[in-house]
């Protein structure tokens, strides 16, 4: 169930907007601040409206996060989950774990964390695609499958074959946007924008007073993801989003194009309608997992499932058969457009 994210941009003007308050009758200036790094090998952006810096705190916590939910890290926990080594998870797995679960069972199984053995198997860019055999997929599907693991209630996890593994990245991005959201409001802080490899938490207004203006490209084929043409912007105010996307990484076997999204079923790439979906709702966590399993369940379904799930808001981008894009959202969307 391996997706790639969409190219987010952030329409917003980094400009210093200077602001007061009052804390115990001295005088503070707030200014709003920029931060931005690496965490599981993808980029982040935070800007808020605060007295000083948070980055030293806000880097500490994402290490915390990656020594819990980085599946390459040597001793991360999840780590020594797939390793079967006894070690009891910490809030940041069991959140993300019980929230798994969760949506896998609100999309019979299309979000999957057990993906990850037919995700090696094809390879990064499909390079193992002309080795693969019906009888690798079958094999391997013998092990992959949310039902086959569990939380006992000491904590620990349990699994019914040793041989599953777990890998959360496709929910991870958008619970560690929640999470920094979180300790920057620990500060008192109102104002943000977390963005985390295109996954969004935005609370309050930025240096203007607005909220937060955030655009979703336009699907191009293009897979060196170098070209950008804005497809929709939007007006986010305390709310999350998170965009998925086949559309810039795909391969073409026998004229077909198949996507980058493993489907946990088959074991095959997903050949679903959906080229892109955005999703909105409270949470980026939440956003994050519906984004994934509705680029492998396709739009019909994806559209019942939503409607299972009052919170979440979508915009799904396809392909129509004259070869131009075509788009369908939901109802609560349209308060989202923005047309400057």
């Amino acid at each position: 169930m391996k997706t790639i994210k969409l190219p987010i941009l952030l329409l917003i003007i980094p400009l210093m907007m200077q602001l007061s308050c009052h804390s115990g009758g001295d005088k503070k200036e707030v200014t709003y601040h920029q931060d931005q790094g690496e965490i599981f090998t993808t980029g982040y952006h935070i800007k808020y409206a605060y007295s000083r810096s948070l980055k030293e705190e806000i880097v500490a916590e994402l290490e915390r996060f990656d020594r819990s939910l980085n599946p390459f890290r040597e001793n991360s926990i999840i780590t020594k989950v797939n390793r079967n080594e006894p070690v009891i998870p910490d809030s940041f797995f069991m959140e993300v774990f019980n929230k798994s679960m969760e949506v896998s069972r609100k999309t019979g199984g299309k979000f999957d964390i057990t993906v990850s053995p037919l995700i090696n198997a094809w390879g990064f860019g499909f390079q193992h695609m002309d080795s693969i055999t019906p009888e690798i997929i079958d094999s391997l599907k013998s092990f992959v499958g949310y039902e086959k693991i569990t939380a006992d209630k000491n904590g620990y996890i349990v699994k019914t074959d040793p041989r599953v593994t777990l890998n959360m990245s496709a929910i991870a991005k958008g619970y560690a946007c929640d999470v920094i959201g979180h300790l920057l409001e620990s500060y008192g802080v109102d104002n943000y924008m977390v963005e985390i490899g295109g996954e969004i938490t935005a609370r309050g207004v930025n240096d203007k007073g607005e909220c937060w203006r955030i655009g979703v490209d336009k699907p191009i084929d293009d897979t060196t993801g170098m070209q950008h043409e804005l497809q929709v912007i939007l007006s986010l105010c305390d709310k999350a989003m998170a965009t998925s996307g086949n559309y810039r990484n795909y391969y073409i076997r026998d004229g077909k194009k198949y996507a980058h999204t493993i489907d946990p079923h088959s074991g095959y790439p997903s050949q679903q309608d959906i080229l892109g979906a955005s999703v909105i709702a409270d949470d980026c966590m939440t956003a994050d997992a519906y984004a994934t399993a509705f680029m492998a369940m396709g739009i019909e379904k994806s559209k019942e499932t939503a409607k299972e799930v009052p919170e979440l808001d979508y915009y799904f981008i396809y392909e129509m058969p004259d070869g131009t894009l075509g788009s369908v959202y939901s109802d609560g969307f349209e308060q989202f457009f923005t047309q400057n």
